[in-house]
């Protein structure tokens, strides 16, 4: 590889900055923009399966979000109204032991903390709105909402799922409302002691709602995620202050262990659930997109994160072993790779949908009776967790 090639790595969240982080490590000359003042430090808790944090490893910085994570023993569903148990995945050592990388509970933003220190600032540039992509030669430039641009050999949309570099590829097209919303919030443990909560990751699953919880930041604080569906969704902003009461009685009837969690969640953020079909490509040029940018997920199959970390590592490896040459071969190559699998996990994410809000009768029955006989690994979760992203990419070599 030239070590002269330069990225631009348009976002600075998780897949942005794990992408910087891999090709940094790989010699690239790489730079992020980022459209915020500062890198966000905010957000709900996200959930790293052993197919993310075995990429972790790899990027060097696994022992330190482990420092800020917690370790769940298990991942439980259980009935909405008795609290009945209906699945139970171990976690632990044992999943540790199977997949060669632990299961983790992280808050997003000690994860981009982490990431962004091994990053480091010099190859940081914040309030960097990128408003548009064009092809320049063999590479590409950027444009910013402060009138600068940038020349890259390479860049990488790692900008959401309202990407401009998208855009730039495939044109305006609005996402898609999903007809849900997420109630979510973070609780300091100590208000939540009482209950006596287990260590593990608990989905509550009932009609037309599920409701998830569990311990994040070193145990300091306790993730809630409410999830009900709605009709429509006609503000611009998608994220809203929750009203609590509100909350409260979406979720009346429900376990008390319910109850009690909404009533110390006191400032909600109601967050309206978007997504996007799969697209048709995902790179022109030397240009391709990454994470949220082109395989925007819902949360209900916890791999939003661990996709993009995916993503970013094929992308370090295709770039790298193109050494240079032919640069958009190396991007479609990536694609290539990722397109199946992350379609997959989009489609395994919006079928959960459905599965977790149906209504009590004849179908909830057999989804429960399914999920008794499943206790422990399943097939899809040994295809999740099992997966080395790198070994698929040299099966393609």
């Amino acid at each position: 590889m030239s070590r002269s090639t330069s990225v631009a790595v348009v976002g600075g969240g998780i897949g942005g900055l794990a992408t910087a982080l891999g090709l940094l490590r790989a010699g690239f000359d790489v730079r992020v923009y980022e459209q915020s003042r500062t890198l966000s430090q905010v957000g709900a808790g996200i959930q790293l399966a052993p197919n993310c944090t075995r990429l972790l490893r790899g990027l060097g910085v696994l022992p330190a979000v482990e420092r800020v994570a917690f370790a769940p023993d298990a991942i439980e569903f259980r009935r909405w109204d008795d609290g009945r148990l209906l699945s139970e995945t171990l976690l632990g050592a044992g999943i540790a032991a199977t997949y060669g990388a632990p299961y983790l509970h992280v808050h997003r933003g000690d994860l981009v903390g982490v990431l962004a220190d091994a990053v480091t600032a010099d190859r940081i540039e914040t309030e960097r709105r990128c408003v548009g992509v064009t092809r320049d030669g063999a590479g590409a430039r950027l444009r910013f909402a402060d009138g600068g641009t940038a020349y890259a050999d390479v860049v990488v949309g790692a900008d959401g799922i309202r990407s401009v570099v998208r855009e730039t590829l495939l044109g305006r097209e609005d996402a898609r409302f999903t007809g849900y919303l997420a109630y979510r919030g973070l609780v300091p443990a100590e208000r939540v002691a009482a209950l006596s909560l287990e260590p593990r990751c608990t989905v509550r699953l009932g009609p037309g709602a599920h409701f998830v919880h569990y311990f994040v930041s070193g145990g300091r604080l306790h993730n809630v995620v409410c999830v009900i569906e709605e009709t429509s969704w006609t503000r611009e902003s998608w994220t809203d202050p929750g009203d609590p009461d509100q909350l409260r009685a979406a979720f009346a009837g429900w376990h008390p262990v319910v109850g009690a969690i909404i009533d110390v969640l006191d400032e909600p953020l109601r967050w309206a659930l978007f997504d996007r079909p799969p697209l048709p490509r995902w790179s022109s040029g030397p240009i391709t997109l990454l994470g949220d940018a082109c395989h925007p997920m819902l949360p209900y199959g916890a791999q939003g994160a661990a996709q993009a970390i995916e993503d970013a590592a094929v992308l370090a490896t295709c770039l790298t072993e193109a050494a240079g040459r032919d640069i958009p071969a190396a991007l479609v190559r990536y694609e290539t790779i990722r397109r199946g699998r992350a379609t997959r996990v989009q489609e395994m994410s919006r079928a959960n949908g459905v599965r977790f809000h149906l209504p009590d009768g004849p179908d909830q029955q057999a989804r429960d009776t399914a999920m008794a006989s499943g206790f422990g690994i399943s097939p899809e979760i040994d295809w999740l967790y099992g997966h080395d992203p790198l070994i698929a990419e040299q099966a393609t070599s």
